[in-house]
């Protein structure tokens, strides 16, 4: 039942999967938390990740990633399947090409259920995120070059405020920035990757009249 409701909250309140146009504009971004950050004046670059929903009978998941150590940036970050869009390529494609090649995830596995809010980075790029469903547990194998491990966090642990907080550092030059962690257990899920998370219960829930209730119905 409430893997049910989930998956039709999903589909009701996303965007269709088909609207996605290269003009889209940010609904949500790093500068929400940081509004005196400065913003690059170049064009953003279109990307896309993918937000794979597990439907375990326990309760649905979200599948993540741990980015290798050996990238030239953001380096052991956790961050979901995901990377530019290559050109005439849409978000919906981008998003399952780069879940196939980072972890052997099955496109034909998943059920693109819409769009959630694009979401522009301190770095310059403008993230559509792809919600997707799977039915069973996915057989996955991270690619060494890229992925240092995937592993799964509880949807309603994601979905809950009281696991969302306010983190900030502060850099060597320049003013403290501000982002969205969401620490579990050992991980540190933050930047782009909580506040996309973040962005996903606000659509979702942002209108409930008990939000945290009904997101822990969806995922018992």
């Amino acid at each position: 039942m409430s893997l049910e409701s989930l998956k039709r909250r999903l589909a009701d309140r996303l965007a269709p999967a088909d609207s996605w146009r290269p003009e889209i504009r940010a609904a949500r971004s790093d500068f929400d938390l940081n509004p005196t950050m400065t913003r690059s004046a170049a064009t953003l670059r279109p990307a896309a990740v993918l937000i794979p929903v597990v439907a375990r009978p326990e309760g649905a998941s979200v599948l993540l990633t741990r980015r290798a150590d050996t990238l030239a940036s953001h380096t052991g970050q956790i961050a979901f399947p995901g990377g530019r869009l290559d050109p005439r390529e849409d978000a919906v494609t981008a998003a399952l090409r780069e879940a196939d090649e980072e972890v052997a995830l099955d496109p034909g596995a998943v059920e693109v259920l819409g769009l959630s809010d694009a979401y522009e980075t301190g770095t310059g790029f403008l993230v559509t995120p792809v919600v997707g469903w799977l039915r069973e547990p996915p057989v996955v194998t991270p690619s060494p070059d890229e992925v240092a491990e995937v592993f799964e966090t509880p949807w309603d642990f994601l979905m809950d405020a009281a696991n969302h907080r306010r983190d900030f550092y502060d850099p060597e030059a320049g003013l403290r920035r501000w982002f969205w962690a969401m620490p579990w257990g050992e991980r540190y899920i933050w930047g782009a990757t909580a506040g996309i998370l973040k962005s996903l219960h606000a659509r979702l829930y942002g209108d409930e009249p008990a939000p945290e209730a009904a997101a822990e119905e969806d995922a018992a």
